[in-house]
């Protein structure tokens, strides 16, 4: 029965646990190749349309810092040595500006620079290292047209770039302001507002194609100039999206044709080829297999809780069955001692043995340790054992007061040498049950006798000692 409480349980866990499992895994199933594919595409032009679009309103940012009064001001004083010193505070009150816009948020700008007419660099934020640098290379169409634009520089180092053109209010160009971010940052923003997923921006290099920035851990160098090379190109030759399948991802990339010459920048993404396994299906497994464990050890405990006092109680009925009529049955248990009980008395009332159940007012009472006990008491029925006279007499004259206490501390304490329970033996109860016998044996015998403790085959009886008279 045991066994069976255990398998019951177990395999109630384990559909469970397993049909939860097939449940998450249904949920989390990879989709057709086809549909990866759209999904791969759709992720890096949404990726790239958050990018360009970020560019887009750097640009429209940087022309409201243009038409203010500062910015002029700093492009039109009369000496050069004025007109820098203004630029790099004017560019440092544009980074100051930058900190509490949203746009920048976790993202600012590490570079700002103010340009003259010629594309030479009057001022930046920061430090007044790069005075007089030429960007006319990157800038004079800008300068020329008067529209503002972004690009990818990395020459030097590695920002997308935002610049716009500083007009007088006559409309006469008078410079331009250029406003850097890095581009790690800048895709590790996009990422986290998109897709989540790994990026990288590509350019062509004087290597081959070259990765300048990426968010996530992977780099993405090796795959651009391998088997990634051809989709690469082929995006930056001719604007069309298109897709790599590797073994565990797809590899989807796009121009980004809104930065510079709209020619030169390709973003990658990367999308996973299967979805990543719910961490809850891993976590069902192992859940099942602690509940299985757990039934085995719930069931085990419980069989043991049953099953235990059942075999005592078999195992008291064979004695009785044997002759020992004088086996006692544990009632203590919560579920099964009510059962000890009546069978204790149907044991008692088949071998003779009188039982009151009733209380002092007559009433019927529930089992208790007392009642238990009142024909729990081993008594040899056997022939006495012969006593010297001087032990006989030594018993006869010990006072009542003193051989009852006696008798009960060595019965107790041999029951408790023998791992027997003694809780429901109770001293009061005890001696009136002795009592009682030995006014039954004065009445068919005709003598008193006293008890005596003795130990007999791994059981404590008592053994009745007639008294001279």
């Amino acid at each position: 029965m045991r066994f069976k409480i255990i398998a019951v349980n177990a395999l109630i866990v384990a559909v469970v646990g397993l049909f939860s499992y097939w449940l998450v895994r249904v949920s989390t199933a990879s989709a057709p190749p086809e549909q990866q594919i759209a999904e791969a595409k759709h992720d890096v032009h949404g990726a790239a349309a958050r990018l360009q679009l970020d560019a887009i309103r750097t640009e429209r940012w940087l022309a409201s810092k243009a038409s203010e009064s500062a910015t002029i001001n700093a492009l039109t004083k009369a000496s050069p040595t004025a007109k820098a010193d203004s630029a790099t505070e004017r560019c440092n009150q544009i980074v100051n500006d930058a900190t509490p816009s949203p746009l920048f948020h976790g993202n600012l700008p590490s570079l700002v620079a103010l340009v003259d007419r010629s594309g030479r660099i009057l001022g930046r934020n920061g430090t007044e290292l790069g005075r007089g640098e030429n960007l006319a290379n990157a800038l004079q169409k800008t300068l020329d047209s008067g529209n503002a634009g972004s690009d990818v520089w990395v020459e030097k180092e590695r920002f997308l770039v935002s610049y716009v053109a500083v007009r007088d209010p006559n409309g006469n160009t008078l410079g331009g302001i250029v406003l850097g971010r890095p581009l790690n940052d800048v895709l590790s923003r996009v990422s986290d507002a998109t897709t989540g997923r790994p990026l990288a921006l590509v350019v062509p290099g004087q290597a081959g194609l070259d990765v300048v920035g990426h968010a996530g851990s992977l780099t993405f160098q090796a795959a651009v100039r391998g088997d990634a090379k051809g989709s690469v190109t082929s995006a930056l030759s001719t604007g069309r999206t298109d897709v790599v399948a590797f073994p565990d991802a797809f590899l989807a990339t796009t121009l980004l044709d809104a930065l510079g010459d709209g020619k030169h920048a390709a973003l990658i993404a990367l999308a996973p080829k299967h979805p990543v396994e719910h961490p809850g299906a891993t976590a069902i497994l192992y859940a099942v297999a602690l509940g299985l464990v757990l039934s085995v050890i719930a069931g085990w405990q419980l069989g043991n809780y049953i099953f235990r006092p059942i075999n005592q109680l078999e195992e008291g009925l064979l004695a009785v069955l044997n002759g020992h009529t004088d086996r006692t049955f544990d009632s203590s248990h919560p579920e099964l001692g009510g059962l000890a009980f009546r069978i204790g008395q149907l044991v008692d009332e088949l071998t003779g043995v009188e039982q009151d159940t009733s209380d002092a007012e007559g009433r019927v009472s529930l089992p208790s340790a007392d009642a238990h006990f009142s024909g729990a008491l081993a008594v040899d029925a056997g022939q006495p054992e012969p006593l010297e006279a001087e032990d006989v007499a030594r018993l006869a004259a010990e006072p009542a007061v003193d051989y009852y206490p006696r008798l009960y501390n060595e019965y107790i304490e041999a029951k408790q040498t023998l791992g027997e329970p003694v809780a429901h033996i109770t001293e009061i109860a005890f001696r009136n049950r002795i009592q009682g016998m030995e006014a039954e044996a004065l009445a068919k015998g005709g003598r008193p006798v006293r008890y005596r403790v003795v130990a007999r085959e791994r059981d404590i009886v008592l053994v009745a000692v007639p008294l001279y008279e």
